[in-house]
């Protein structure tokens, strides 16, 4: 019936509120150290395309790319502002805080307003 809600089964989605580039930034800061592979099949790209996707956040200082043994560790700059005009005046951190937020509505450190703090 097409009435019916979604059981929960996989659909595809005619489109997105996040870019191809937000998707592997988002996948990338919440595992730094995430095989290129398993991002694409993440975010339903090609490796081939999340590949040119890292390389343009590292061209523009979004990303470091650190070699640790045989894999990659990638190094996220947070603080880099979002790229298009209408959000500029925001850093990534803003919408890692958005996305990646894994506080549960009952945390009382939520309610309190406690600040998500990355360690330096």
């Amino acid at each position: 019936m097409e009435d019916e809600p979604n059981s929960g089964e996989s659909q595809s989605v005619a489109w997105t509120f996040l870019s191809n580039h937000g998707h592997v930034l988002l996948c990338i800061a919440g595992e730094p150290e995430v095989r290129l592979r398993d991002v694409a099949q993440r975010v339903g790209i090609t490796e081939r395309a999340v590949q040119r996707i890292v390389a343009d956040l590292e061209q523009e200082g979004y990303l470091t790319r650190v070699r640790s043994g045989r894999r990659n560790r990638y190094e996220l700059h947070a603080d880099r502002p979002l790229r298009h005009p209408i959000e500029a005046h925001r850093q990534v951190q803003a919408l890692l805080d958005l996305v990646l937020e894994t506080r549960t509505h009952n945390d009382p450190r939520a309610e309190r307003g406690s600040a998500r703090r990355k360690p330096r």
